[in-house]
């Protein structure tokens, strides 16, 4: 499966990584797992990193149908919002981001946006490091 996902409980964040071609169905387990980690929390911000998505399944219908649970997921009960970053510094990945942010339209739980360049996603996220390699291997 060309997704993964790990938890920064410190940070809370979550930093949740594409590669190759991702498919439709390969974000459905990693909701599943997700949704299964002890340490998931409701309004976790997370940055997605697509720098490394060759294509994607643009299969709009089962996209909307996707989001649509993934709506349900991230309206926590306390009315916080979630932050979602995606890290997109390559075409395919930045077409991917445009596509599932158009979906989070009028879903006033969930902020998001796309970025060009790590140092901005991270500083958008409020931490210091400049690069995704120094976060991970400095997280807890």
């Amino acid at each position: 499966m060309p997704a993964s996902f790990r938890i920064l409980p410190a940070r809370g964040l979550a930093y949740v990584r594409y590669w190759d071609f991702v498919s439709i169905d390969d974000t459905v387990r990693l909701i599943r797992d997700y949704l299964a980690h002890p340490d998931r929390s409701p309004g976790q911000k997370q940055l997605i990193d697509l720098s490394d998505v060759s294509g994607f399944e643009a299969d709009i219908v089962r996209l909307m149908e996707l989001q649509a649970q993934k709506a349900e997921i991230f309206r926590p009960a306390n009315g916080s919002q979630t932050l979602l970053v995606y890290y997109a510094p390559h075409d395919e990945g930045f077409e991917m981001a445009k596509l599932i942010m158009r979906s989070w339209q009028g879903v006033t739980s969930v902020v998001s946006t796309i970025q060009r360049r790590e140092s901005h996603a991270l500083d958008i996220l409020g931490l210091p490091e400049r690069g995704m390699e120094a976060l991970l291997s400095g997280a807890q």
